[in-house]
């Protein structure tokens, strides 16, 4: 009986013990043998303004990243603006002759080439200089034979010295009547293809006075019609006004606070009605200013190769002003206001990574960042805005 208790109590004493050691048993075999299942179960929460994604996460979100570095910052000034034609490309054609128009070549925008006919003037000045110059081509030719002849008697001893005087003597007043009579149908705007080809040309046409265009462009004003007296006293003296429009001004109407920031050189943009932008660059900046609009003309001269830049039209001018070269550039994009400061994302191999930053100089598409982030570095400049959404998911307490 005695024997029985014995080891009933040794019994007990044993399930105790193992009773104990259970605990740490469990606890050995939980970690020394799967240690690796227990990390995969249990994830570490994000850091503190981490926003994780995998590379297949961003290209959905769409959202683009770019290194962020040195640039430039420039303000720009937006004034309204009227096309007009280059005062230096406008040519007025005038007859300088008193006539009556004949012919009328070219319409209102036709094109013209310089040197080209555009109209024929009927003009009897124009026929009694044309006969007053044949006139006195004929006689210095008369007498240009009668001295080179008398010339080679006298240099033969044949003639008298007193004959050779007086044959050099209308000679030479003949020569001086020629060039008077060139001279006038200079004044009358003939050139000298026109005077060299006036011995052959037909009696009729004397009287017609042929006016060329003086530039190449295209005819924004025809003035006068056919059979319309010119030229005369009181009489309109302007037939054509031509343009060449392939380069043009807009007149830009500055205010008067903005005018001192404006110099010479500075690039214009400006876009039509189409929707095309030109560049172009300020050619003048008026020293005064209109009292009515307190506002000063502007000028600036662009290309206009297809002359799709009309005169007349009224657009919108954006001026680009003073530039600054800055460290670090971001798109204005890219910034994000949390809590009430500005804070960028900054690419992680995670994701992103929230990090505040402090701006300095910015225009209307960039912003320069003072201090925050590191040449070379990466930010998101696109779709932040989901970045920013995920970020305030996590910080929303669980219940």
């Amino acid at each position: 009986m005695t024997r029985k208790r014995s080891v009933l109590a040794l019994a007990v004493l044993a399930s105790l013990a193992v009773g104990a050691a259970l605990p740490s048993l469990f606890r050995a075999i939980k970690v020394g043998i799967a240690p690796n299942q227990q990390s995969q179960a249990i994830e570490p929460a994000p850091a503190e303004g981490e926003v994780r994604l995998s590379p297949a996460q961003i290209e959905t979100s769409k959202i683009s990243v770019k290194a962020v570095g040195p640039g430039d910052i420039s303000r720009q000034l937006m004034a309204p603006a009227a096309i007009t034609p280059d005062p230096d490309k406008i040519a007025r054609v005038a007859a300088k002759v008193a006539g009556v128009v004949e012919e009328l070549r070219k319409r209102l925008g036709d094109a013209v080439t310089r040197g080209e006919t555009i109209a024929i003037i009927d003009s009897r000045e124009v026929a009694e200089a044309k006969s007053e110059y044949l006139a006195a081509l004929a006689n210095f030719d008369l007498q240009n034979v009668l001295f080179q002849r008398e010339k080679g008697l006298y240099e033969k001893k044949i003639t008298a010295e007193q004959l050779f005087l007086k044959a050099k003597a209308a000679f030479m007043a003949a020569k001086v009547k020629l060039d008077l009579a060139r001279q006038k149908l200079a004044a009358l705007d003939m050139t000298e293809q026109e005077i060299a080809a006036l011995p052959s040309q037909p009696i009729a046409d004397l009287r017609r006075k042929e006016i060329l265009a003086p530039i190449s462009g295209r005819v924004i004003k025809r003035l006068v019609s056919i059979g319309q007296p010119v030229g005369g006293e009181g009489q309109s003296k302007e037939l054509y006004i031509i343009s060449d429009l392939s380069i043009v001004e807009a007149e830009i109407a500055v205010p008067a606070a903005d005018l001192g920031l404006l110099r010479e050189g500075q690039e214009v943009r400006i876009q039509n009605a189409e929707g095309r932008t030109f560049d172009g660059k300020i050619t003048y900046v008026p020293a005064t200013i209109s009292q009515e609009t307190r506002t000063g003309p502007v000028l600036a001269r662009f290309l206009n190769p297809d002359f799709s830049l009309r005169p007349g039209s009224l657009i919108e001018a954006e001026i680009s002003l003073k530039q600054a070269r800055v460290k670090i550039k971001v798109p204005r994009s890219a910034v994000m206001m949390i809590d009430g400061k500005a804070n960028v994302f900054v690419r992680t191999a995670d994701g992103f990574a929230k990090r505040e930053v402090e701006l300095g100089r910015g225009d209307d598409n960039s912003v320069e960042v003072v201090s925050g982030l590191k040449p070379g570095e990466e930010v998101a400049v696109s779709n932040v805005f989901l970045l920013k959404a995920e970020l305030g998911k996590q910080n929303i307490p669980e219940e």
